[in-house]
């Protein structure tokens, strides 16, 4: 496993001061991104490549959010590599060891100039397979339910944007969470991402709520969804 130690920080947390979601896959995309800078396979190798590693969604299991100041630590590891698919475990625990959350992702590695997905090379670019994560896998697609509710659009901004100049994945998350009533604790959270939204497109809401269960689905303005968001 690949870790790195941090800290919670006070633009990471919530007015409880408890770490926002979109600031736990922020650590979890950090600490993949530190792994394969260190290993020399980073953003660089890939641009001279014309490669690019695109998330295609998230399944994240948490048992507790951390509290500004505690002091943490983020891992990461690659357990399977599968035609155009990467799979990656993550974990976040504390400084005693308490697992607070747990994470699967899927990775489509993409060829950049013809913005197609292509073959992961025979020698995973170098990466080491670890054993999967102990956990209960759901499938990658979020269902979308029926009865949605719209919400007022609105545009992406330059903040939202990474150096793929595209929305951040972990973005998606930080709108979507604007739609979680304050006394909704979400113990797990998928993602799906279909497409990418770049700078000035229109991003409409719409959202569906039940007494366990908010799904966001974040499209655009002929409701063909960018990402699918759905907290339990």
């Amino acid at each position: 496993m690949y870790s790195f130690q941090s800290r919670v920080r006070y633009s990471e947390v919530d007015k409880r001061g408890i770490l926002t979601l979109s600031s736990l896959i922020d650590y979890f995309q950090d600490c993949s991104t530190f792994q394969s800078e260190d290993l020399n396979i980073g953003l660089s190798y890939l641009n001279e490549m014309n490669r690019a590693w695109i998330l295609n969604g998230w399944q994240v299991l948490i048992k507790r959010l951390p509290s500004l100041g505690e002091k943490l630590e983020i891992g990461t590891w690659p357990y399977g590599f599968k035609g155009i698919y990467g799979y990656r475990n993550f974990i976040i625990q504390t400084d005693k060891s308490e697992i607070l959350a747990v994470a699967n992702s899927i990775w489509v590695f993409m060829n950049t100039e013809s913005m197609y997905p292509t073959r992961i090379p025979a020698d995973n670019l170098g990466y080491q397979l670890e054993p999967p994560y102990p956990m209960d896998y759901a499938d990658r697609k979020v269902p979308i339910p029926d009865h949605l509710i719209s919400y007022p659009s609105f545009p992406v901004l330059r903040s939202n944007i990474d150096s793929y100049n595209h929305v951040n994945n972990g973005q998606y998350i930080k709108m979507a969470e604007e739609f979680l009533p304050e006394d909704f604790y979400v113990s797990q959270m998928r993602v799906e991402y279909r497409t990418s939204a770049l700078l000035g497109d229109i991003i409409k809401p719409m959202v569906f709520q039940s007494k366990d269960k908010i799904t966001v689905v974040l499209a655009d303005t002929k409701d063909k969804p960018y990402a699918i968001v759905e907290f339990i």
